[in-house]
């Protein structure tokens, strides 16, 4: 009884936060005279429905689709000498912080691998997004690597091992509401304090978009590293909508923004607070003048329902099976 209370609450989360639970699918007529018209001019072969491209796997089903790489991450560890490790809960540990010093470098040979691996493992994050933070924390020590980063790249690959079927589904949804998750872990690096940003862009219940990058500059204080990240997602919620606009795909004119800092909402929409923010003048400017046109709805979000929040620092094992529960990651 309680798991299903549990299954039901993660339901009225995601109605709650996303926008319902019904995603427009292509006009099947439309597709067929574009095939048709394409084929008068060129010479082309129909392979039919997306099944296999450039290492996605699609696996079909009555209310939707699952794109994952298996195949392409059991090549990725085996060509790291890793398939009979033992999987692990988390990709990366949050016990301990990373940071330029630690460990002895690695030799030349060694380092090739590491910074191949790691290339291989960020094209992985195209369909498994909770690999984002670990791989990025993993990217930043590519110019000098030592064997506490090789330690975790292993544990990254023992992660993978043990997800091999995990993949991002995209459902049928009526919902045209383009939504974000913004987040940030100020001065979370230890070697530079700078800030570790995230976001997670939604298009009705589906994930379309998201980040999980280091910030260009130290902020001075949580609230400026908070608003450089929803400056982040709302230029991203932008360009999203673009982009549906030029396919002619219908979408609510006003996006939505959830984040988890109450200052930031109150800054966006209150001009007498100005004054406390010129260090962030621009993004402050950006995103203040997103809401005056009633194009962007900024909404506060208690932490613990952050679904970036796994974009931005390492998590537990719990919270990073409600983190993929969010990002609508399943097994395939």
């Amino acid at each position: 009884m309680d798991h299903i209370t549990g299954e039901l609450e993660k339901l009225s989360f995601r109605d709650k936060y996303r926008g319902g639970e019904q995603v427009l699918t292509a006009n099947g007529a439309a597709t067929k005279a574009l095939l048709t018209d394409l084929e008068a001019e060129f010479a082309l072969k129909d392979l039919g429905g997306l099944h296999y491209f450039l290492g996605i796997e699609v696996k079909r089903s009555s209310d939707g689709l699952v794109m994952s790489q298996q195949r392409y991450a059991i090549d990725v560890v085996k060509r790291a000498n890793m398939w009979n490790c033992k999987p692990v809960d988390t990709p990366i540990s949050t016990a301990k912080k990373l940071n330029l010093t630690k460990g002895d470098s690695l030799g030349e040979v060694d380092s090739t691998m590491y910074r191949s691996v790691v290339g291989a493992l960020q094209y992985l994050t195209l369909t498994i997004p909770d690999l984002s933070f670990a791989v990025n924390k993993v990217c930043q020590f590519l110019h000098s690597p030592t064997t506490v980063h090789w330690s975790v790249v292993k544990r990254i690959l023992r992660y993978v091992k043990g997800t091999l079927t995990m993949g991002l589904k995209l459902q049928k949804s009526n919902s045209t509401l383009v939504s974000a998750f913004s987040d940030d872990d100020w001065a979370g690096c230890v070697d530079d304090r700078r800030s570790m940003g995230g976001f997670a862009v939604f298009f009705g219940p589906n994930l379309v978009s998201w980040s999980a990058r280091k910030q260009p500059i130290v902020s001075h204080s949580s609230t400026e590293a908070e608003y450089k990240s929803l400056a982040n997602a709302t230029a991203e919620m932008m360009w999203i909508q673009r982009l549906l606009t030029e396919l002619g795909i219908s979408h609510s004119p006003m996006a939505r923004l959830w984040c988890d800092n109450i200052s930031d909402k109150y800054l966006s929409t209150n001009p007498v607070f100005h004054a406390r923010t010129k260090h962030i003048e621009i993004d402050f400017h950006f995103v203040r003048e997103r809401v005056a046109q009633k194009l962007l709805d900024i909404r506060f979000i208690n932490t613990g329902d952050q679904v970036a929040d796994g974009f931005t620092k390492p998590i537990s094992a719990a919270k990073l099976r409600e983190f993929r529960f969010n990002l609508n990651l399943v097994s395939g």
